[in-house]
């Protein structure tokens, strides 16, 4: 198994749920969720995706470019790319795939560190679906972003202490989970976060703290007050809300409050290295990428990871190429048109 098109057939051929299709766009599984679909209409799933076509890049080629670096820093940490994997769990449930999320946690971690990025590993309603990811991340050093949803306080903690006791790079909370009505209903009820709680949680932790769910610039200015060191621009994948706008649309503002401030990061619909050059040029500091990512895993294990991340980065460097730009600091908002 040597290319993504070997991979990606693998990988429809496990899926018993979601149907791995030829353009990932949420339209064939509107409304499944739990599941592969968006919320309701799934409009905001569709819209995640669609949006990224409505920024063009502007060619430029008459260039004495020899070299592009796609090189990054991650909270001190280099990267490859700054393209990582989100955070992902329920395999079973979500895609239909015949593999437990330890064997995909493990799995992603180390092809992501092959590849020279990083993982953000998953949550769930008991502590073991932490715990298990957080000591994964253990193994390999702390070299990943554990990720806490937004329990009740007594939960959190415990989590909290696991996460100082491996040091990962960082943590994430997806304060944006509090709007999934099956983790507001289970045993161990997820909970909305005011500013501070988020406080709290940032005073508590011995890394960096990243606020995953930001989708407005006042959401934004409440993340600068509760002190947080990065924001992941997200609407959970269209998940938790229908009608949403995408991520790609509210960028460009929310990067005007927060730029210098913390680290900018974005997801939703990110299917390829144009998508990645768009966002990097709207002011993102770098992308997560769930679904295409989790069909890497189950298409070729670690290696699919490698693949897949091997044609993002190839993408990107020829949209630099074409655009001009030898590193990702020659990336700015010139050389893109927003039609929207």
């Amino acid at each position: 198994m040597n290319s993504w098109n070997e991979v990606y057939a693998n990988a429809k051929d496990k899926c018993k749920i979601c149907r791995c299709c030829i353009h990932c766009n949420g339209k064939a599984c509107r409304g499944e969720t739990p599941g592969p679909g968006g919320k309701g209409s799934g409009e905001s799933f569709v819209r995640n995706v669609s949006m990224w076509k409505q920024v063009f890049i502007k060619m430029d080629t008459i260039t004495d470019i020899s070299q592009i670096d796609t090189t990054a820093d991650f909270f001190q940490h280099p990267v490859r790319l700054p393209v990582y994997a989100a955070p992902i769990s329920g395999i079973r449930q979500n895609y239909g795939a015949d593999m437990d999320d330890d064997t995909y946690t493990q799995q992603l971690v180390k092809g992501c560190l092959e590849a020279g990025s990083l993982a953000f590993t998953g949550d769930g309603m008991y502590l073991d679906m932490f715990e298990k990811p957080a000591k994964v991340i253990k193994e390999h050093n702390g070299y990943g972003v554990c990720t806490m949803k937004p329990w009740v306080w007594e939960h959190l903690q415990k989590r909290i202490d696991i996460v100082n006791e491996v040091k990962p790079i960082a943590v994430a909370s997806d304060v944006d989970a509090s709007g999934l009505i099956n983790l507001r209903q289970s045993v161990i009820p997820v909970h909305f976060k005011s500013v501070e709680d988020l406080r709290t949680i940032k005073a508590n932790l011995k890394v960096p703290f990243i606020i995953k769910g930001i989708m407005s610039v006042e959401g934004a200015k409440k993340a600068i007050e509760a002190q947080a060191d990065g924001i992941i621009i997200s609407n959970h994948g269209g998940r938790v809300l229908d009608d949403c706008l995408s991520g790609i649309e509210v960028l460009p503002e929310i990067v005007k409050i927060v730029k210098g401030k913390m680290k900018i990061f974005i997801d939703g619909g990110i299917r390829s290295g144009n998508d990645v050059f768009k966002a990097l040029a709207l002011g993102a500091d770098g992308v997560l990428i769930g679904r295409p990512l989790s069909h890497a895993v189950i298409g070729g294990g670690s290696k699919g990871v490698r693949i897949y991340m091997d044609k993002i980065e190839m993408e990107l460097k020829e949209a630099m190429a074409m655009s001009g730009c030898s590193k990702l600091s020659d990336i700015t908002e010139d050389k893109v048109i927003v039609k929207f």
